[in-house]
């Protein structure tokens, strides 16, 4: 159901409350991406494995997606593996396992039905993802001088076996985004080359180029933080922008950089601003979708231009990255997806631990609130309420 969020008919005490913007709850996409994810664990509960299959299967044949563009196959197999995976996340918790925590005997049961599987292709990628996710439970996402031994133990053991069970699985024989995107995957253990990299996902982005996962993926990994240079960060952006034109215009490029720029002055100093700025414009002329407009105005606003630090260079690109979110708000926005805003403000980590999910999007919600308040900030001094329509905000008087 819609939370509205709106002004009383007095003037407003707080900026915030000259604000009247629905507040879905579920958004669209959370619904459809909670549907597909529940299909995928309900079908391995039920032990209806090759049906999960042939769904997975079709969907990606017809480059099934969510209405922001997840791929449903995604969902499914990750639904499939998540009552593994979130054992052994619950585990270790705290960063270690209680003594006698089952953390095997979810990944030997889908290691039993893959036994079983007759080498099916996508079973063989459900448990190869699974060993990966679990792998990523034990490392975290911190520095590795900062993982203790036994951990890296771990992430390293469980990368290994996923490499075995992907290896007679050829991405470029089995035109599978699937597959491709677990093989990209296995480069997290940083065992191959920056250009194995590169061509592995662009492979992947050429399969699915609809999804911009997969390049937010590459601009992670070719960052200085993981395996790459600035450089090649660069040209692989560029590479990947001039392949997908046809469906993103620039957007690939402002893709690739999207999580790459998050902390790191340099990829801030050198970002060709420009094209960026362009990329943003023309990925919401594709994709309007209030899921991508709520990820972009969060990211400029929240990830980007809350992150400061002092070298003026990156600062400059930072700030004209933040004024960016003024134009998406105000042309684009209708609905407040509030979780968005709260994933924006801790650099989207995937591996985020959540106490409380609804004390998590309340806080999501009440930045999202305070920074589009800002905006209208001119308007809202002039005693006038701000409400979002189907067509975008248009000002009242209170």
């Amino acid at each position: 159901m819609d939370r509205p969020i709106h002004a009383g008919l007095q003037r407003p005490t707080r900026p915030e409350s000259a604000l009247m913007i629905a507040c879905p709850n579920p958004t669209e996409e959370e619904n459809a991406r909670d549907t597909h994810q529940l299909r995928g664990q309900f079908l391995a509960r039920q032990d209806r494995w090759m049906e999960l299959a042939e769904g997975i299967r079709l969907a990606e044949t017809v480059r099934r997606a969510t209405p922001g563009g997840m791929p449903v196959a995604d969902l499914l197999s990750y639904g499939a593996r998540s009552d593994v995976v979130l054992a052994v996340e619950h585990a270790l918790f705290d960063g270690r396992p209680a003594r006698g925590a089952p953390l095997l005997s979810g990944i030997e049961a889908l290691e039993l039905m893959l036994s079983d599987a007759e080498n099916d292709v996508t079973l063989a990628t459900i448990v190869a993802q699974a060993h990966m996710d679990i792998a990523w439970a034990w490392r975290g996402t911190g520095w590795d001088s900062q993982i203790p031994h036994r951990n890296r133990e771990a992430f390293n053991a469980h990368f290994d076996r996923a490499r075995d069970i992907l290896m007679p699985f050829d991405m470029r024989e089995i035109f599978s985004p699937v597959l491709a995107a677990a093989k990209c995957a296995l480069h997290g253990a940083g065992r191959g080359t920056p250009d194995d990299l590169a061509r592995d996902y662009e492979t992947l982005i050429d399969l699915d180029p609809g999804n911009p996962g997969p390049m937010r993926a590459l601009g992670n990994y070719l960052s200085p933080r993981w395996f790459g240079t600035h450089a090649r960060l660069e040209l692989e952006a560029r590479r990947t922008a001039a392949r997908t034109q046809a469906t993103w215009g620039a957007g690939a490029y402002t893709w690739v950089m999207f999580d790459a720029l998050s902390g790191d002055d340099t990829a801030c100093a050198e970002l060709d601003l420009e094209f960026f700025v362009e990329g943003l414009h023309d990925i919401l002329d594709r994709k309007p979708h209030q899921y991508t407009v709520n990820l972009l105005a969060a990211y400029c606003a929240n990830t980007v231009g809350s992150n400061f630090s002092g070298y003026d260079p990156a600062d400059q690109a930072r700030s004209q990255i933040a004024a960016c979110a003024d134009w998406i708000v105000r042309t684009h926005m209708t609905e407040l997806h509030p979780l968005i805003w709260a994933h924006a403000a801790t650099g989207f980590d995937n591996n985020l631990r959540v106490h409380s999910p609804r004390g998590f999007a309340a806080a999501g919600q009440a930045e999202a609130l305070r920074i589009i308040a800002d905006l209208f900030r001119r308007e809202i001094a002039q005693g006038k309420r701000i409400i979002f329509t189907a067509n975008g905000p248009v000002t009242e008087p209170t």
